[in-house]
């Protein structure tokens, strides 16, 4: 989910022949969204979307809010009725009250992929945490007072994240890495080798799944011992898009072939693939259906909860 405007590519290569048959698209509901909507935070039944100098929340009735932030970039993350968001402009994570829709806090943390803007601002173990040293660092933050409370050594170019299974989880894509972190001891606990070019991840349904983007596969982790057990092949490769758990499912917002994928998170084998390739985007997945964005075209979408076999 680049914050610059990326061409479409639109895959050459046939899906492999092992893939299931695309899947029937459930009836979205696309939201036309001018400007450049691309990562995602979910809201209860809203969404959180950054853009082009501010943050929108969206319902599927329209737009609710917005909030002027400079350069909000990578993904969000709400916690303790507040809405967390890496400012690249000046390096800082901001705080939005979420009822008010207004700036409470800004944090004065770095952004260790300032430039690109690639990266994750997680919650979990009452905190909020975000890469924030491209020499390689996270900073735990405090929710209650703003203030960072920990700052935990790491592989240099560290930028994405994820919280769940007991632990904070970073991926270095220049040290093709995993790290887990314990937040009892802020401390790196376990480091694992990865693919080609490793991107977004998430936590859930029994594993961490990292998106290895030039080897177009996803990777599961195994949340004990941090070893990789197995690989879900989606395609060629799996440049920028998202990736989210829930459901009994693993989902991937893909830039190719295309809109996302849903995966098996025990055969790894891909159960649907839906819509068409609209670039790039983030997802998030709620139990009542999917958000996905399309910054190149301008939308959001939502999709009532997917059907997959």
């Amino acid at each position: 989910m680049p914050l610059p405007a990326k061409p479409l590519m639109l895959a050459a290569a046939a899906l492999l022949s092992a893939t299931p048959a695309v899947a029937k698209s459930p009836k979205e509901q696309v939201i036309v969204v001018p400007g450049f909507a691309d990562f995602l935070a979910v809201d209860g039944d809203t969404v959180w979307a950054t853009n082009k100098g501010k943050v929108e929340r969206w319902s599927r009735k329209g737009k609710l809010a917005e909030v002027a932030i400079e350069r909000p970039c990578g993904s969000m993350a709400v916690l303790a009725g507040s809405l967390w968001v890496a400012n690249c402009a000046d390096g800082t994570l901001v705080k939005v009250d979420t009822k008010s829709a207004k700036v409470v806090a800004r944090i004065a943390t770095g952004i260790a992929n300032q430039k690109e803007g690639e990266l994750n601002v997680v919650a979990g173990a009452g905190s909020v945490w975000l890469a924030s040293d491209p020499k390689g660092a996270v900073a735990r933050v405090d929710p209650a007072t703003s203030a960072v409370i920990a700052t935990i050594a790491v592989d240099p170019a560290t930028s994405y994240m994820a919280f769940g299974m007991g632990a904070a989880w970073a991926v270095s894509q220049q040290s093709a890495t995993i790290q887990k972190i314990d937040p009892a001891t802020n401390t790196v606990t376990a480091r694992t080798a990865l693919g080609k070019a490793p991107g977004f991840l998430a936590a859930g349904e029994g594993a961490v799944w990292v998106q290895e983007q030039g080897d177009g596969t996803v990777a599961r982790v195994d949340p004990a011992s941090g070893a990789v057990t197995g690989r879900a092949k989606i395609g060629e490769k799996l440049k920028w898009g998202d990736i989210d758990t829930g459901g009994g499912m693993v989902w991937l917002r893909t830039t190719e072939d295309q809109t996302w994928v849903a995966i098996d998170p025990k055969s790894l084998g891909v159960k649907a693939r839906t819509g068409k390739a609209d670039g790039s985007g983030a997802l998030r997945y709620t139990s009542k259906g999917l958000w996905t964005s399309a910054h190149d075209v301008h939308t959001l979408t939502f999709w009532p909860k997917p059907k997959v076999k």
